[in-house]
């Protein structure tokens, strides 16, 4: 068991990845780590939806539907843009206790799976979008440290005074890195923060949900800049590419409501 360090803060922690065993079956620290965030942003959007009028069950089912989707689509986007590792051995795409999820895979097809259910149930998208990023965005920022207490999804080298020393399977030695995690878990925060703030102060329903894609499309551009696991297309890493059309299509989206918002405010 390899110690996590931060030298330059005088920090250090001996974590076992695995909590504790239910017959023979080790519980890891992520999975634990994971479902607190699931179970917080559920618990704040169900809030959410009762302080502006919507029935709460509305979110109790998405949640149904939604999180076996959100798991698949994480797998699926992680074994699609990884498939020289899954494509002699196709039986490991199913093992995902062996690790291999990917946050925007579960986020698309939790929103897709959203809007079919509020078309179907005849429910304004935008304003359940508004509500469940809420949790969405807090949930996050927990789940990174997941990736803490197993010493992944670090950075590349560093010497600055915060740089977290891990041990690298890869080298077969400790590094000292940028701790990515710890970054985009404070970014999620902060963005949670705001969101929260200006919630009752928006201006279109829908506002929140695009304010989300393009703080967290802005947090993630950067980081995974960092990062040393990224997924690639060609020459280009996925997270950023998809980070920054979300940035893009979320700002072109807001002009052009708040526009609208506006004009019809001028004819009344």
């Amino acid at each position: 068991m390899q110690p996590i360090v931060f030298p330059g803060l005088g920090l250090k922690f001996i974590i076992d990845p695995t909590a504790f065993t239910i017959f023979g079956i080790p519980i890891y620290w992520y999975g634990i780590i994971i479902s607190t965030g699931f179970l917080l942003a559920i618990l704040l959007t169900t809030y959410e939806a009762k302080r502006v009028g919507l029935d709460p069950e509305i979110i109790m089912d998405i949640a149904l539907f939604g999180t076996p989707a959100a798991i698949i689509g994480a797998r699926l986007y992680y074994v699609v843009f990884n498939w020289s590792a899954y494509k002699d051995n196709l039986s490991e795409i199913f093992a995902i206790r062996h690790g291999g999820l990917a946050i925007y895979g579960a986020i698309i097809a939790a929103l897709i799976t959203t809007v079919i259910y509020c078309k179907v149930k005849k429910i304004n998208i935008w304003r359940v979008f508004d509500i469940g990023v809420l949790g969405l965005i807090i949930a996050q920022a927990i789940g990174r440290w997941g990736n803490f207490v197993n010493q992944e999804a670090y950075g590349e080298q560093t010497n600055l005074p915060w740089r977290m020393e891990v041990f690298d399977v890869q080298t077969q030695s400790r590094i000292a890195v940028h701790p990515t995690f710890l970054y985009e878990s404070l970014w999620n925060v902060v963005g949670f923060l705001f969101l929260i703030w200006y919630r009752k102060r928006k201006k279109f329903h829908g506002e929140i949900f695009l304010f989300y894609t393009l703080w967290y499309g802005l947090g993630r551009f950067w980081i995974e800049g960092l990062r040393t696991d990224s997924l690639y297309l060609g020459n280009f890493r996925v997270s950023q590419i998809v980070a920054a059309i979300s940035v893009i299509v979320s700002i072109g989206f807001i002009r052009h409501f708040r526009k609208n918002t506006n004009e019809k405010a001028d004819i009344i």
